[in-house]
């Protein structure tokens, strides 16, 4: 594709949740995106599957341009679906006779969330397999990340002694940070790097924007999100009420980050403080979701990694990207059209 060069492109930050399986709803908008190739991406902020959404897209973008982004998302999901085809969660018959993307009813699930209550993954996972290294396996050269200087990557994880959130960036960018953004601690051992262990991002921002603010130019940060803030119904079961916690914990300190763009731009544009004095800018807020079908997810599809359910999540996210394009593409470089004050009412 030719690109203009008298119409000037829009030039914003990505920051991509992460969320299991349903990332697969990230990757098709930023399938849609790349598709029409009308923005430009400074930097990507991603944590677990966001993290891996973004990895790969800045490698596809920086190598091959959008088509090779792409091109490399479908690879990367098309792996995952097959490497469940053949794991324990695989669609039972159940499953694929109702066509419920949740996975509560697998015959597997119920003895694999009592195990997982009982046993560490030390115990039954003593050798630190983890199936995402394998499916991550040949798809990125690390080296072009790390030397990138144009759509920078930004990927977060938890460090488990420190209890401290560490960002790899640059020379530190690597396939283990990626399984250290992902890993769940009670499914996987904390991934060593450089003499520290860490457990998934989630815990510290999901996603981070500091960085998208504190190390970029743009005024524009776009947030992909996967994890519903809101769920229609109170859980009641007890996997479910553990699986609620988790998720309003992955998303607080994402939303006091949120709280904060907020309370600077209020003040930058009452006057009360300056942009020269402060050393702040007005950040605009951007966000495509699909909060309503989300919520209806139970957490456990967030395992569910069938080729069919990940395509549906990604139609999904192609869908929600074209209808943020038709009504807020002309807000970019402008304002804010992602209003984050009745999240705090």
């Amino acid at each position: 594709m030719t690109r203009s060069k008298t119409v000037a492109r829009p030039r914003i930050g990505l920051a991509l949740q992460g969320g299991g399986s349903h990332g697969a709803f990230t990757w098709g908008v930023l399938d849609r995106l790349l598709e029409l190739d009308r923005l430009d991406v400074e930097a990507i902020s991603g944590t677990s599957a966001g993290a891996m959404n973004g990895a790969l897209m800045a490698y596809g973008w920086l190598t091959g341009g959008p088509q090779a982004a792409r091109d490399l998302l479908y690879r990367f999901w098309r792996r995952v679906a097959k490497a469940n085809a053949f794991g324990p969660l695989s669609p039972s018959f159940l499953t694929q006779l109702t066509g419920n993307p949740n996975v509560e009813a697998h015959p597997v699930y119920a003895g694999f969330d009592l195990m997982i209550r009982m046993m560490s993954p030390y115990q039954f996972n003593p050798l630190g397999l983890n199936p995402l290294a394998d499916v991550l396996e040949g798809l990125i050269d690390f080296k072009v990340l790390r030397e990138a200087a144009e759509m920078r990557l930004f990927v977060s994880a938890t460090n488990v002694a420190r209890g401290r959130m560490r960002l790899f960036q640059g020379k530190d960018l690597s396939v283990d940070c990626l399984l250290a953004a992902a890993c769940l601690p009670f499914l996987f051992q904390a991934v060593r790097i450089d003499g520290e262990h860490y457990w998934d991002g989630g815990y510290m921002g999901n996603p981070v924007l500091d960085p998208l603010i504190k190390e970029c130019r743009t005024n524009d940060i776009l947030i992909i999100q996967v994890t519903p803030i809101e769920r229609p119904d109170v859980p009641k079961a007890p996997t479910a009420i553990v699986d609620r916690m988790n998720e309003v914990s992955f998303n607080s300190i994402f939303l006091r980050e949120l709280r904060s763009i907020e309370l600077v731009n209020r003040l930058l544009a009452k006057g009360a403080m300056t942009e020269e004095a402060s050393g702040m800018r007005s950040i605009h807020l951007h966000r495509i979701e699909a909060e309503e079908r989300m919520g209806h997810l139970g957490v456990s599809s967030k395992l569910n990694a069938d080729w069919g359910f990940l395509s549906d999540l990604r139609d999904t996210g192609r869908a929600a990207a074209d209808e943020w394009l038709a009504r807020h593409e002309k807000d970019l470089g402008k304002r804010s059209s992602f209003e984050t004050g009745p999240l705090f009412v």
